[in-house]
């Protein structure tokens, strides 16, 4: 009977200590190191991208108990009343506080589907219409453009003019192509010619602008080839969030008083 009793004790205090062993990781030098911790570490961990296995789980929880063991030797040597320690302490302080702060502002301001809708709107508007597949021949002197218009009407092949005299080495070694591209993206010069003409004619006279003289070419017209919003929404998402953070960024020092 004694013997069962006992017995019937030990169980019963073991239930008791339960609940505190499983809320710490580990006791070193008589300071438990709180299980909270592992949850912490496994969620920057899961925040990286890398997925939390097994392995990585006991990598982690020995990397609390190295931390506690550390940390108590600090202490035993008075590093943590250095000003470099509560320097460096303040400025963590400081880092974390920061990101709670913006973590608390994008979750109470969310990127709405509506705000993507309209920001893709505003950028079909910007960029949709009519893409032109053109070269040129870029060249310095009008004199020089000239003859080699001549030369093109009298049966020499564009594009080996343009590996041969035109000064853009991008697009003068791939023979003047300047690939698809909406009027907008040259300059007014440029774009003013090259709108004006059909698939597979070529200025007729020499086009100036700031880089030189031009022989254009339009060799195809099409309508813009625009991604479809599911396809740019988590960049146009992203972009949203970026700008309503640095708003907020903005009015908070616009109102603080700083002198």
């Amino acid at each position: 009977m004694k013997k069962q009793m006992l017995s019937a004790a030990t169980a019963v205090l073991a239930l008791m200590a339960a609940p505190a062993f499983a809320q710490n990781l580990a006791v070193v030098n008589g300071k438990p190191v709180p299980s909270s911790r592992v949850e912490v570490l496994k969620q920057q961990v899961e925040a990286s991208g890398r997925p939390v296995t097994p392995e990585v789980l006991a990598q982690i929880k020995e990397e609390l108990v190295a931390r506690e063991v550390f940390m108590q030797e600090a202490k035993k040597r008075g590093l943590d009343a250095s000003d470099e320690y509560k320097n460096q302490i303040e400025l963590a302080r400081q880092t974390i506080l920061i990101r709670q702060l913006f973590a608390d502002f994008q979750k109470k301001n969310p990127v709405t589907d509506a705000d993507i809708k309209a920001e893709y709107d505003k950028f079909v508007a910007a960029n949709g219409g009519k893409e032109y597949r053109a070269r040129h021949i870029l060249v310095e002197k009008e004199d020089e453009a000239k003859a080699l218009i001549a030369d093109i009407k009298k049966g020499a092949k564009f594009e080996d003019l343009a590996k041969k005299a035109s000064k853009d080495p991008g697009s003068g070694a791939n023979g003047g192509d300047l690939d698809w591209a909406a009027a907008s993206s040259y300059v007014p010069e440029f774009s003013g010619a090259m709108v004006k003409l059909d698939k597979g004619q070529m200025t007729e006279t020499p086009v100036k602008s700031q880089f030189g003289f031009h022989i254009i070419r339009v060799d195809d017209v099409r309508e813009a080839q625009l991604p479809k919003l599911e396809e740019v929404k988590p960049q146009i998402a992203q972009q949203l969030q970026q700008q309503k953070l640095s708003g907020f960024q903005e009015s908070l020092r616009s109102k603080a008083k700083i002198q």
